[in-house]
């Protein structure tokens, strides 16, 4: 696995860099080819508590996970466990939902007047490759990014989709035709 780590407000030494290697080498069995997957990990701090968060991006799914601990090497061993228990859980709803689909790219690009007593700004800008699924396999994605929404390619309704969690816990669509 190609880990690239870094720190923010904190200087990452050899022995951080060698736990993490270390850690994440557990996670390699669950990938057919674990040399081309890449690794990328932010160690924050915010008082006492050391953050680290995980992302691996690969070709069928990304996984994310964020841990905190006041104890660095607790905090990785924390985030790995996480990892490797998202894996387990969702391994065979991955196998059984990913087919040979072509992905599609989209660039989801927002229109903005410029006005003088609007002091919001746009501070960053994503593109992103989205790949056709279905209602089941974009909740699945929404749960393992843990984020509060999801944009997919929607195959059942043949439109772009907002999946997004409630307050209640339950998730909502949305569909743009």
């Amino acid at each position: 696995m190609q880990i690239q780590i870094r720190g923010e407000k904190v200087e990452i030494t050899n022995a951080m860099k060698k736990q993490v290697n270390e850690k994440l080498a557990k996670l390699d069995k669950y990938f057919e080819n674990p040399e081309e997957i890449k690794c990328y990990i932010l160690v924050r701090i915010r008082e006492l508590q050391q953050i680290i968060e995980v992302t691996v991006p690969t070709k069928k799914f990304t996984l994310r996970a964020e841990e905190s601990h006041t104890d660095f090497y607790a905090a990785v061993d924390l985030v790995i466990d996480k990892l490797e228990r998202q894996i387990r859980k969702n391994k065979t709803r991955l196998n059984r939902k990913y087919k040979n689909v072509e992905p599609i790219e989209i660039n989801l690009e927002l229109d903005t007047e410029d006005d003088e007593d609007d002091d919001v700004k746009i501070v960053k800008r994503k593109n992103m490759t989205m790949k056709p699924m279905d209602e089941e396999e974009a909740l699945l994605q929404c749960e393992l990014l843990n984020h509060d929404f999801f944009v997919f390619k929607n195959v059942d309704e043949e439109c772009v989709s907002v999946m997004y969690k409630r307050k209640d816990g339950n998730y909502g669509i949305i569909n743009v035709k």
